[in-house]
């Protein structure tokens, strides 16, 4: 059996181009210092609006190709960040992207939002007992903003990990596994007003600018509990792989997702052409293990605290 790295770390997310902008410089740094990081996505963002009008034929109203298309760029920015495990959640197109709350897409056969959670979890519980976490990272219960795939992605994290941690559920699934840590992604509003300050001062190439609304997970300073510098967008640094920060493995990152982010130096855009910062420290919440730093302090390692190496370091996969 392969043994696997000490560290490992899970990040489940609803749409290719979701990991770059919300854990990009975290995955970077992660996968730079050996770690072995999983990505499982759930759709394959078929639902996604194209941005290069060169590309407009692939969108779900026309031909109903992006899906495919966003496999590639997803293993584009994998390739950036260094991360050589990434995986949709039952296979490729097992569940398609559910479109906007409240659109006709949330009740299509087999979209993921219309999946009972309980029919998708087992095929993250047999992930999580494959490569064993013990960090797990994913969104808050609102999905970060309300997206049906996000909010379907946070209740499925949440059950796999309960559901993998029982011996007596599905041992066809492998070995139970208990993760220590679940990280809820996040952004404090003081970090957010900053960078829509920066925007509003140095202006971009965009038409407008977006507003702090428009920023998954923004909450108020006292909940973040752990926070991964990336570096500096521009210039060498010590970090990363090649002389490249973690931040700018990011933004290259996001750039690979090209039907869907449009970068600017250190800002970027959705499909709606409202600009908004990119964040090169990233920020969370711990809702489920113990504190790796003491009361009061922000973690500085998501590992922080995880202190079973009988289990954790060495370990074989599929144990």
């Amino acid at each position: 059996m392969t043994v696997l790295p000490a560290r490992r770390l899970l990040l489940v997310h609803a749409h290719p181009d979701d990991e770059s902008i919300n854990n990009g410089a975290t995955m970077a740094r992660y996968a730079a210092e050996g770690a072995l990081v999983t990505l499982v996505t759930c759709t394959l963002g078929e639902e996604g609006e194209v941005i290069p009008p060169g590309l407009a034929h692939l969108a779900p109203d026309r031909e109903d190709r992006l899906g495919p298309f966003r496999v590639g760029e997803l293993a584009a920015a994998m390739k950036e960040l260094g991360v050589t495990d990434h995986r949709f959640l039952g296979g490729p197109g097992r569940f398609r992207d559910s479109g906007m709350m409240g659109a006709e897409q949330n009740r299509r056969p087999g979209a993921f939002w219309s999946t009972p959670v309980d029919e998708a979890a087992p095929y993250l519980v047999e992930v999580i007992r494959e490569t064993r976490p013990q960090v797990l990272v994913t969104y808050d219960p609102d999905g970060g903003y309300g997206h049906p795939d996000h909010i379907q992605a946070h209740r499925v994290a949440m059950r796999a990990a309960e559901l993998a941690a029982d011996p007596g559920y599905r041992p066809d699934l492998g070995a139970a596994h208990a993760v220590a840590k679940i990280y809820w992604n996040r952004v404090p509003r003081p970090v957010a007003e900053a960078g829509f300050a920066r925007l509003a001062a140095e202006g971009s190439v965009f038409p407008a600018d977006a507003v702090i609304g428009d920023v998954p997970g923004v909450v108020e300073e006292d909940r973040i509990t752990a926070e991964i510098a990336g570096g500096e967008l521009d210039g060498a640094t010590d970090e990363g792989a090649a002389g490249t920060s973690y931040a700018g493995r990011k933004r290259a990152a996001m750039a690979a997702h090209a039907t869907q982010v449009a970068v600017d130096g250190p800002f970027f855009a959705l499909s709606n052409n409202l600009a908004q910062p990119i964040f090169t420290t990233e920020y969370y919440e711990l809702v489920h293990g113990t504190p790796g730093a003491p009361a009061g302090t922000r973690e500085t390692d998501l590992f922080a605290g995880v202190t079973d190496p009988a289990e954790n370091n060495g370990e074989e996969a599929g144990a």
